[in-house]
Parts: C-alpha cells; structure tokens; sequence
C-alpha cells in the first residue's frame, strides 16, 4: 500500500471489518479511501494507493455505487470517472441503514408475513408460527421506528442520541404525570 500510515491504518481496518459487515476485503478498503481522500479519485489512483487489481477496483466501485456509498463525477478534461463519498457522516449512516433495510429487513418481513398467513397443520408449527409472529412484531416496530428517525433532522437526530438513557428518566417522568393526572381527573368526576 502506498499511503500515509494513519490512512493506511484506517484502510487496512475497514478490509478486516468487510467480512463481519458482508462485504469483500477490496470494498471496505475502497471505501475507507476514497472516505478520508481530500479528493475525488478515479480507478487508477485507487489501485495505485491499494494495490489491487483494476478489475478487482471497478468491481468494488459498483459495488458501492449499488449500495449508494459513493458519488460518482467527471471533471473537467478529464474522461475518467472520478468517485468520492458523501460530505454528512449522517447522510452516509442513513443511506447505508436504508440499504440494509431494502436488502434484509424487507425480505425477512415478507417471509414472515406469508408465514403467519399460512394455515399451521399441527401444534408444532402453531407454535413456530406464533414465535414468527413475535418476530414480525418486533422488526415492523424497528422499522417504523427507523422511519421516524431516519425522517428527524441531523441537530434532533444527535440530541437524541446523546440523551441515551436519559430517555427512559423522561419516559418514566412523562407515565408518573400520567397517573397524576388519571387521580385528579378521578377526583374531579
């Protein structure tokens, strides 16, 4: 590899961590580079950096262009294709949880809905069936919830996230008010 040692670090980090996230060694690299390159870069610079093969580069580069990790751009004079990764860190996670969805989460839900339509021919399968319901039950919830998230601005989306637990004092502070309010309005009738 022909890159400075921090950079060549995180390359050589996000190759190992392909295999654990579903994706080939070459397109981890890839994308680590072209993610912390100050500028666009083509094919070439990208096996001169790495040191893969061409047809292993253009391959990962579809690869990322399908998954919609990367932008693709011309400059001027220029008649190679230049790619690069979005600026927003949040727009990158949103896209890359919005994939994930598309590709594994929308399956799953499918399946389990034929399932769970199906008529079970013995207590053994009313019993996997009621368990797939569950399951279903649980991915159709973090899926709305996902939405809404996915639809929360970057500023509320980061607040959120640093509340942390502090989330369930409100949630817990929010139900106490609740029963307050169900006394008095008891009292009041």
């Amino acid at each position: 590899m022909n890159l400075p040692p921090l950079t060549q670090s995180f390359v050589l980090h996000f190759g190992e961590m392909g295999s654990h996230w579903g994706i080939n060694r070459t397109v981890g690299q890839i994308y680590a580079l072209l993610y912390v390159s100050p500028k666009p870069l083509n094919a070439d610079d990208i096996v001169e950096a790495i040191g893969c093969s061409r047809s292993n580069t253009s391959m990962a580069l579809k690869e990322l262009q399908a998954w919609r990790l990367v932008k693709l751009q011309h400059l001027p004079g220029d008649r190679r294709e230049y790619f690069s990764t979005p600026d927003d860190v949040w727009a990158i996670f949103k896209t890359l949880a919005e994939e994930r969805q598309k590709r594994e989460v929308e399956p799953t839900l499918t399946m389990l809905r034929g399932a769970i339509l199906e008529r079970p021919g013995s207590e053994e399968e009313r019993h996997a069936q009621a368990r797939m319901k569950e399951m279903y039950q649980l991915i159709e919830l973090v899926t709305k919830w996902f939405a809404d998230i996915r639809d929360m601005d970057v500023e509320t989306l980061q607040r959120l996230m640093k509340l942390g637990a502090q989330v369930q004092k409100v949630l817990q502070f929010t139900q106490s008010l609740g029963r307050l309010a169900g006394r008095d309005g008891a009292k009041e009738e």
